[in-house]
Parts: C-alpha cells; sequence; structure tokens
C-alpha cells in the first residue's frame, strides 16, 4: 500500500470539524448594560442621563396630577343638617276666624308656610302656641316638608282657659317638634306683629268676659327662631 501516513485522531483541531455546543449561558443584563454604556462616547453618556432625567420629572408630575384628579373628584360626605337648623316658616294669614254675630269664638285658623332648605324631608308636628291656656294643631296633625319646596299648613288654635293668658304680648310663637333621619327636636318659632295682632283678636273676643291676667308666659326662648 503507498501513500500511507501517521493517522489523525478524529474530530482533532487539525481537522477542522466543529463540535455542538449545548446550553451555553448569554451575557446577563448588568453585562450588556455595562458594555454598552462603556462603548458610548462622554456626550452621548450625558445625552443619555439628561433623558432619563426628564422622563423620570415628567413621569412624577404626570403622577401627581392623576393624584389631585383622583382626590378632586372624590365627593366627601356630607353630614346631615339638624332639622331645626334647615326648617323655616312664615306667617301667611288668618284662615278666616270664626266671628258668629253675638258669639265669642274660642278657636281660630292661622295658615303658615314650611320652607326645608336641604338635607332630606322633615316630619312636623304642632304642639304647642306658646301660652298655658292655648292647644294648637296642624291640620293635618304630623306633615312632612320636602327640602327645595314650600309646604302650606293649617294651625289650629283653641282657647282652652282663659285664666292665664295675656291680651296683649309682642312675639308669640308655636311649639313644634321636627324629626329627620339626624335627629327629633322640639323648637320654638317666633313670628311677629302680624301673626301676634291676629291671635290677639281671638283671644280677646275669646275671653271678652272673663279676667284676664296679664302676665304670662315669656313669649320667646334662647333656641327660638323668628320666620316671620
Amino acid at each position: 500500500m503507498t501513500g500511507t501516513g501517521p493517522v489523525e485522531p478524529v474530530n482533532s483541531p487539525q481537522a477542522g470539524e466543529n463540535h455542538d455546543v449545548i446550553g451555553t449561558d448569554e451575557a446577563r443584563l448588568t453585562d450588556r448594560w455595562t458594555s454598552w454604556w462603556e462603548k458610548l462616547s462622554p456626550r452621548a453618556r450625558q445625552a443619555a442621563l439628561g433623558t432619563a432625567a426628564f422622563t423620570l420629572l415628567a413621569a412624577g408630575v404626570l403622577l401627581a396630577r392623576l393624584l389631585a384628579d383622583e382626590n378632586r373628584t372624590a365627593v366627601p360626605d356630607t353630614p346631615v343638617p339638624w332639622p331645626a337648623n334647615v326648617t323655616a316658616w312664615r306667617y301667611l294669614g288668618p284662615a278666616g276666624l270664626p266671628e258668629p254675630t253675638g258669639t265669642h269664638p274660642t278657636s281660630g285658623l292661622f295658615r303658615f308656610a314650611v320652607d326645608v332648605r336641604s338635607g332630606p324631608p322633615v316630619t312636623l308636628r304642632v304642639t304647642g302656641a306658646a301660652f298655658t291656656g292655648l292647644t294648637a294643631h296642624a291640620l293635618p296633625e304630623t306633615f312632612t316638608a320636602h327640602a327645595g319646596t314650600t309646604r302650606r299648613v293649617t294651625v289650629e288654635i283653641s282657647v282652652s282657659d282663659c285664666s292665664g293668658l295675656p291680651l296683649n304680648a309682642a312675639l308669640p310663637f308655636l311649639d313644634v317638634t321636627l324629626r329627620n333621619t339626624r335627629a327629633i327636636q322640639h323648637h320654638s318659632f317666633i313670628f311677629g306683629r302680624a301673626y301676634s295682632h291676629d291671635l290677639f283678636k281671638l283671644l280677646r273676643g275669646a275671653c271678652a268676659t272673663t279676667t284676664a291676667s296679664q302676665a304670662g308666659r315669656p313669649s320667646g326662648s334662647a333656641g327660638s327662631q323668628n320666620a316671620d
């Protein structure tokens, strides 16, 4: 046999053959970032830092605006008002004081307007008419007024005892119980000259044949509200 020579090992480096590589590790992200950063010129590095700072600032401003808008749109809880703080009474005039000829009427009808400014509906009940010897009740006896509307109501006042009634006094009032979803309150609503004139016209007629005392219960209270 001719042309024999040394036997070369299989897959030797001299044969120029390549081996298959399985599972080699890729460069980590930090390594790639470091390599990329080192390749940048000083000017490029400054530009990259400026861009990053601007991006962070813009993100902070946007986040602050989003939080402010969220707080602005949130509606704070408003407490339910006390019924006496939002309810007002106005005197409208007599609803026909009965004055038959030769008689002395002992009761009369008086018209009022009730307003509730805000909050839930207020239920009202008239319980008194300022002086001992008088009784008062609304028609209907219990009624409800809603916010933003005016409720007209007639109150019947009757004379039950003339002995303790003054025949003239300033600022007579009505005692009223008010109720809404927050509380039940007892309150006195004071009215002015027109109501005083009409009320004492009734009292003088009913008590004309009796001796009426000039001393009476005080006509107001510290918590009263003038609605006339």
